[in-house]
């Protein structure tokens, strides 16, 4: 049960050749597709897709780079975007101070929202986190200490030290094709003690194709190269590391039928 637990198939780059590109996918193995949207006029588009096609399904949520953009965005509209029956998950989310294309502050207040949507709905929220650390794991450890909710950082890049603190927290993680780059020895080496039961794939297409398609766009159909590599890191086969991931996403996004 290969998946895809992370990609805009909305987005330029795919959204062109959306049929090709899923077929390409189904053709390598790949069962299920989470799309994922980035600002509220997205949602419309993303939930669509999920309907048209059964292998797919979609998140709700507001990027930290479109946060000033949504600043006024109440838990209320976002909860209600959650009935959907092929909305599974909330997000992206969280914080990014790399490009600061929103302010900060806004960003922190914009990601406690998603997260109290998270733990109302029992939806798995799906976190971006770059160059925020510190904070990213204030939060997550503050809002914890409110009550549980379901939790996934998505296309992991950070220290272990800060891997393992959201593990401890119950957090699940995705590895993205960053962990295939040559220069990604630390990840790595991460990727190999993340718990069997608390690690997901993704491409987070059409962004960070993975070796050996550095250069092109990505696409979903990749997920099945990032696994493979993943497997090698692991010291497992690439067919028991799907079965694996596959039940991790099951799990976590019990909204999906499958």
């Amino acid at each position: 049960m290969l998946i895809d637990s992370h990609c805009h198939l909305n987005y330029k780059g795919l959204i062109e050749q959306q049929g090709e590109i899923l077929a390409r996918a189904r053709n390598r193995g790949v069962r299920g597709f989470l799309n994922i949207s980035t600002r509220q006029s997205e949602w419309d588009a993303v939930i669509a897709t999920a309907h048209r096609e059964p292998d797919v399904w979609a998140s709700v949520g507001i990027h930290p780079h479109e946060a000033d953009g949504h600043a006024d965005l109440g838990a209320a509209v976002l909860s209600a975007a959650t009935a959907d029956p092929r909305v599974i998950a909330i997000g992206e989310t969280g914080l990014d101070y790399y490009y600061d294309h929103s302010d900060r502050d806004v960003q922190q207040a914009l990601f406690r929202t998603h997260i109290g949507v998270a733990r109302e709905t029992k939806l798995p929220i799906i976190i971006h986190t770059r160059d925020a650390e510190d904070d990213t794991l204030h939060i997550l450890t503050d809002e914890m200490g409110k009550g549980a909710f379901p939790a996934l950082i998505h296309c992991f890049t950070a220290t272990a030290e800060f891997g393992r603190a959201v593990l401890d927290l119950g957090l699940t993680i995705s590895l993205s094709g960053i962990v295939t780059f040559k220069n990604a020895r630390d990840l790595a080496a991460f990727a190999a003690e993340i718990p069997e039961d608390r690690v997901l794939v993704e491409t987070d297409a059409p962004f960070l194709a993975p070796i050996p398609h550095r250069g092109k766009t990505c696409e979903p159909a990749f997920v099945a190269d990032t696994l493979a590599h993943v497997a090698l890191l692991r010291g497992t086969s690439a067919e028991a590391l799907a079965e694996t991931t596959g039940a991790n996403f099951r799990k976590l996004f019990w909204k999906a039928d499958l």
